[in-house]
């Protein structure tokens, strides 16, 4: 291959592939796919044809898969490769590796054994969704995916609710209007959010907006393809001079202080304490 590094020296290389866009990949991950003795992936036909497209052969390598139901099995040949002193090359189904993927518990062991381990940078989910997201990226959190139940899922929520970062949350088409429902009510309805789908790919699609918004444009959608959700970080929203008391003295009306200031709290994006010590001190003043 015209410009190939010189030859791979021995240990574990973590190479990101594309998540849509095969041309996303770098000439360095061509390099070391073309050079590794031992190619691992989460799910080797996707590399295989990744392979294919970039005339990459693999000859009589070893392809091994490696992923979440097999990887305890897996790892003692891939650290034996290692422990013969030979190059071995993992790749995530599409991404960066170990960004809610099984080469976590790879990269620990291979260190844990005093393997060299070298990560090949390029394409992630994570870092393309900030930068068409407009939220802010000087801080961000990547939560992964939300659990399914319904009790871990408030826990969940709950958990993010204050974090004092931009959120970064994958999710399947088949929950993401379920999901911006639950973000209205632990988050705030007017907290700005950003959904990504199917990035870099043909009908890659952002949407905007607050996530009240967002719940709005998704509820009656039949959503297809890969998601990432971005939403904005705590204690952005400011609401306008009147806003907050308005609003309580709306809901005192027909509901009691607790319930009020709960639902205040979350339609305002703000802290539910904070509201429910207005609420107490303007039944107070009446």
């Amino acid at each position: 291959m015209a410009g190939a590094e010189a030859r791979l020296g021995p240990g574990l290389y973590f190479v990101a592939t594309p998540i849509g866009a095969a041309r996303d990949i770098t000439l360095r991950t061509l390099d070391i796919l073309g050079q590794a003795e031992v190619l691992a992936a989460e799910d080797t036909r996707s590399l295989r044809h990744l392979m294919e497209i970039h005339g990459v052969a693999l000859g009589g390598r070893p392809l091994l898969a490696y992923h979440d139901h097999n990887g305890a099995a897996m790892r003692p040949r891939i650290l034996r490769a290692l422990e013969e002193g030979r190059s071995v090359a993992y790749a995530s189904e599409a991404g960066t590796p170990l960004v809610a993927d099984p080469g976590y518990q790879l990269a620990r062991a291979a260190i844990g054994a005093g393997h060299k381990v070298i990560s090949a940078p390029g394409p992630s989910a994570v870092l393309a969704a900030l930068t068409v997201s407009g939220l802010p990226t000087d801080r961000f959190l990547f939560a992964g995916f939300p659990p399914a139940a319904a009790g871990a899922r408030k826990r969940f929520w709950a958990e993010l609710a204050a974090v004092p970062a931009t959120l970064v949350i994958y999710e399947s088409p088949k929950r993401i209007s379920r999901t911006l429902i639950e973000l209205c009510e632990s988050l705030g309805a007017l907290r700005q959010a950003a959904v990504c789908r199917e990035l870099t790919k043909r009908f890659e699609e952002v949407s905007r907006g607050t996530l009240a918004e967002l719940a709005e444009a998704f509820a009656a959608r039949d959503v297809k393809g890969e998601i990432v959700l971005v939403v904005d970080r705590a204690g952005e929203v400011v609401p306008e001079a009147g806003a907050l008391e308005a609003a309580l003295r709306e809901a005192l009306g027909r509901a009691s202080v607790k319930d009020a200031a709960a639902e205040v709290a979350a339609a305002l994006g703000l802290p539910r304490r904070e509201v429910y010590q207005a609420a107490l001190k303007l039944g107070e003043a009446e």
